[in-house]
């Protein structure tokens, strides 16, 4: 006799029954899967992007603010700050490498990025085709970036002011695409990296012309008042003067700072905030400090989740206990056509089983499908997504729980099943 065939005909024959029994499980397995997998994939990808990052150093304001635009890319700006002075802190004895940025203007959505060549070096980036820039106004293009605006190599981007499509567009300079970068996993995949001198160029390409302009004015003014040899000395004077003026007044939004020595992390940037005009953060402290604040939300859900898989186990306890109560005849007759006490006790539990670990696999199909929307939603809204879904330890618990959620809902019925007096059934009825 097919114990297990039986288990199943007994679920069909009370599907409703059946069906609030596995949807209230699912919905607890699926909402602590879902919260597992989505802090485990946001914390890999937020350790990803801070590695080799030590400090960040920027504008005054709020650190995670800084921390977010400048690490991940997925905030504003807290504001530039001197070149001269990073300059300074990047000289510091504490300072094993430093990487300057410059950032607050797109191409459709996606962010360009003045940076050193160490950025890439830093996220281990590799090209998939073409090479790195070389001059100012080539770029080099991370792969989200052109898989989803279809860029190939030569082709030309124009900015936009801002970190919006919506900014006004610099029209009159363009950018080439000279590399295309391969996935790295890492804030590179959404970028547009090009040189620090890029952005410099594109923002003070209107004000140096006008200086020009300006200094060519002069000289009309004083050309028969000279004569032809101290007019050029004069002319560059003024245009050293000028460039040196330049470089003076050259800013940066943020710089990435790694120590010589990971003890410094303590000292120096406390010296930063205190004696500089400028902001020093520290990734892992304000990532770890955000954690902590979406921990109690994200804990509070799970303990939510908990309490309706144990009402789950309390609905398959009575489903499988009436169950058992209205079919007492048609178990005593299996009795008598050769089933063993055992065998009709293991009935209960397949059952039991049967619905506790459908519950299961249902709420890890609804954990998948609420990733893949969530990082819908983030793809849209920040330029992030989270591809990879992995099968967590945790989840291994979930089946035990599930499991021996299963085994003590049948428990009871099980046993008064196994002591049923099939004579007295058969008498009364």
């Amino acid at each position: 006799m097919n114990i297990f065939k039986l288990s199943i005909k007994n679920i069909f024959n009370k599907p409703l029954n059946s069906f609030i029994t596995v949807v209230l499980l699912a919905l607890g397995i699926g909402i602590i899967s879902l919260l597992l997998q989505l802090n485990s994939l946001i914390k890999d990808q937020m350790d990803n992007n801070l590695r080799g990052i030590d400090m960040v150093v920027g504008a005054k304001g709020s650190p995670l603010q800084l921390i977010l635009s400048s690490v991940y890319h997925i905030d504003s700006p807290t504001g530039n700050i001197s070149l001269k002075e990073a300059e300074e802190v990047s000289k510091n004895k504490m300072v094993g490498s430093s990487i300057k940025l410059l950032y607050g203007d797109n191409h459709k959505g996606y962010r360009i990025v003045g940076a050193d060549k160490k950025l890439v070096e830093l996220y281990k980036g590799q090209i998939y085709e073409g090479r790195q820039w070389e001059k100012p106004y080539e770029v080099l293009v991370g792969s989200k970036v052109y898989e989803k605006l279809n860029i190939k190599l030569g082709d030309s981007l124009i900015s936009s002011h801002g970190l919006r499509e919506t900014g006004e567009t610099h029209s009159d300079k363009s950018f080439k695409v000279v590399g295309l970068l391969k996935a790295s996993n890492s804030v590179m995949d959404q970028l547009i990296i090009t040189s620090p001198e890029s952005v410099w160029n594109i923002h003070g390409s209107h004000e140096h012309d006008e200086g020009v302009d300006e200094h060519e004015h002069d000289d009309d003014e004083h050309e028969h008042e000279h004569h032809e040899d101290e007019h050029e000395h004069e002319h560059h004077e003024d245009e050293h003067e000028y460039e040196h003026d330049e470089d003076e007044n050259k800013e940066i939004t943020a710089m990435l700072i790694k120590f010589k020595n990971p003890m410094n992390i303590i000292q120096f940037p406390r010296q930063i905030n205190e004696n500089t005009n400028l902001q020093a953060a520290v990734p892992s402290y304000e990532i770890s400090r955000l954690f902590k604040l979406f921990g109690f939300g994200i804990d509070t859900l799970i303990y939510l989740a908990y309490l309706i898989i144990i009402v789950s186990g309390f609905s398959l306890f009575i489903n499988l206990f009436n169950s058992m109560n209205d079919k007492k005849y048609e178990m005593a007759l299996i009795r008598t056509l050769g089933a063993s006490r055992f065998q009709l006790s293991r009935m209960i539990i397949f059952e039991s089983l049967i619905l506790t670990i459908s519950g299961f696999l249902i709420g890890l199909l609804f954990s998948r499908f609420g990733v893949m929307f969530v990082s819908s939603l983030m793809d849209e809204s920040i330029n992030y997504n989270l591809e990879s879904i992995i099968i967590l330890y945790e989840e291994y618990w979930l089946l035990a729980l599930s499991v021996i959620l299963g085994l003590i809902s049948s428990l009871i019925p099980a046993i008064q099943v196994y002591k049923m007096n099939i004579s007295k059934i058969l008498a009364d009825e």
